[in-house]
């Protein structure tokens, strides 16, 4: 009896495991802004170019200079796996972060943009890095989780 308790415990954990691991993908959601982009497009952040920042989604691509941003910002939202958790009960104990930049930028008008994307865990610090680096700019963090995640103090 003991020995079924035991490969049923490690085979529930085993199904929990990547419910823990968190959103690991690469893709970047427009959330929101001035832009006429439909909210929730999902594309790609492209951040290889010198000269500018490329947001490229099915229904064309956002393209903002790097010497035209004003401001960074980045900012989490942690959550509960609660619909997981009905099949899975252990995944109640992760949580679920999204995390989110805004960018601001002023076009050859000097009119003020802005622009609210969604990140992928795995492309969150190489984004922030290489516009932090490309712009001059630093990234204000909402709070001090967000600074944490990033390296700072």
């Amino acid at each position: 009896m003991k020995r079924y308790i035991a490969v049923l415990l490690a085979f529930v954990f085993m199904l929990n495991f990547p419910a823990f691991a968190g959103n690991t993908n690469d893709e970047t959601i427009y959330v929101g802004g001035t832009e006429k982009i439909d909210e929730g497009s999902e594309g790609s952040a492209s951040i290889e170019n010198e000269k500018e920042f490329v947001f490229e989604y099915s229904g064309g691509q956002l393209v903002i200079p790097y010497d035209h941003v004003t401001d960074l910002e980045y900012g989490q939202q942690a959550g509960r796996r609660v619909g997981l958790a009905i099949a899975m009960p252990l995944t109640l104990l992760s949580k679920k972060r999204k995390h989110f930049l805004t960018i601001g930028w002023k076009d050859e008008k000097n009119e003020q943009h802005a622009a609210v994307f969604q990140l992928g865990k795995s492309v969150v610090k190489p984004t922030i890095a290489t516009l932090e680096s490309k712009t001059g700019k630093k990234v204000d963090y909402q709070d001090d989780d967000a600074r944490k995640s990033m390296g700072g103090i």
